[in-house]
């Protein structure tokens, strides 16, 4: 039981939960600013590093799809461990400077490696008290890291120290995770009794978790809002520069404001709800809503202080979708899946990554960039509708 966890450990636990989603997001940030010495130092194209690129989604995607099930084997403990140690594997290829076909293994073990860590915290988390607080910090500290990467990346390349050196330092932070993960993370007692229970069940965990159609529902509405994040964050600058005319340093603070507001958000507006008897069912719509307002605001008023402005309301209305979607699942599912269904919503929603950035591409070079903000409308209007299935069964759980 919960309580059977001493205070002490569970804080610890919790702030390694956000170290390992650090690490992850650093990860996630030196990627973009160091492809350029990479490509450099091997010798090959952009459409060659791209392909690079393609790996870790779909190593993310069957890491976090299988997580539920491994945790049921081997234990939420020993499946975070050894997802950090392929993590770190993965970031010693590149700091090794292995021939360029073996880093396609290193960006497999990385996407594998944080897939893993990423839906082991997330299950971890889930089950504390004040999670939704405690999953809008966790994810906040995701974004901490992605800002982190690009600054750490730039000092070390400033410093003529190679950029191999970059990933040799995220082999070193993983250390104190890996390290962490033996004597102080304490893994709650509703986990432990779930992988005693579940093998004598005579339904696989997996099929019971598919055969429920909220679990669905939650996917969707998180398929589309990783669409809708991604969107905003990737091809946010493009639209700047070609509908609103800022120049590339501009427009570059501007997006930046955007995942500055995200990260903020994360830390913050769940915190203040909470202060102000707002339920998480109605902060969601109310960041909906600021979605919707701030896409209108940037879309029809063409002014660079609007877009600004625009630009940082939509991080904030983002903020706290993800965290609090993760945090809803155990209160709508049984118990005993609630990791496999954690691990479902994660997985399929990598998928929004890369289809609606797609999509939003195809609409950019066939109408123009201008329908970015409208595509962001229709995509936030949908994720209103399954939000609103989702709220009837919160206020009515199975």
């Amino acid at each position: 039981m919960q309580n059977a966890v001493s205070v002490p450990s569970r804080r610890l636990s919790i702030w390694l939960s956000f170290f390992g989603f650090m690490l992850v997001g650093i990860s996630s940030g030196v990627s973009g600013p160091i492809l350029p010495s990479l490509g450099a130092y091997y010798h090959v194209g952009d459409a060659t590093i791209g392909l690079l690129l393609l790996v870790s989604p779909f190593a993310y995607f069957l890491s976090s799809l299988s997580s539920g099930l491994l945790i049921e084997k081997f234990g939420l403990r020993w499946l975070l461990l050894l997802g950090t140690v392929i993590f770190a594997l993965g970031f010693a290829g590149f700091g090794l400077r292995l021939p360029f076909l073996w880093l396609f293994g290193a960006r497999l073990c990385i996407g594998l490696g944080s897939g893993i860590i990423e839906t082991g915290f997330n299950i971890y988390i889930s089950t504390q008290p004040r999670q939704e607080t405690l999953l809008n910090n966790l994810h906040a500290f995701f974004g901490v890291g992605s800002l982190l990467g690009p600054l750490l990346v730039s000092a070390l390349l400033t410093l003529l120290w190679g950029w191999n050196i970059t990933y040799l330092f995220l082999v070193v932070l993983c250390l104190p995770l890996a390290l962490g993960l033996g004597p102080l993370f304490s893994v709650p007692a509703n986990i432990q009794d779930t992988q005693r229970d579940e093998p004598a069940r005579k339904e696989g965990i997996f099929g019971a978790t598919l055969k429920l159609p909220v679990v669905w529902i939650a996917t969707l509405f998180l398929l589309v809002y990783v669409g809708v994040e991604t969107c905003a964050g990737s091809w946010g600058y493009t639209f700047l520069l070609n509908e609103r005319a800022q120049s590339p340093l501009i427009a570059g603070w501007i997006v930046s404001g955007y995942w500055l507001g995200l990260t903020l958000g994360r830390f913050f507006l769940q915190r203040q709800a909470e202060r102000m008897g707002i339920s998480s069912t109605v902060l969601v719509y109310i960041c909906l809503i600021c979605i919707v307002l701030s896409a209108l605001l940037a879309w029809l008023v063409p002014s660079g202080i609007s877009a600004a402005l625009a630009f940082c309301l939509m991080g904030l209305g983002v903020a706290p979708l993800y965290p609090l979607t993760v945090a809803i699942m155990p209160k709508l599912v049984p118990s005993h899946l609630a990791a496999s269904a954690i691990s479902l919503l994660i997985s399929i929603s990598i998928i929004g990554l890369g289809v609606f950035p797609w999509l939003a591409g195809l609409l950019a070079q066939a109408v123009g960039i201008w329908t970015l903000m409208p595509f962001i409308i229709l995509l936030t209007l949908a994720m209103i509708i399954l939000w609103r299935v989702l709220a009837r069964h919160i206020a009515s759980p199975a």
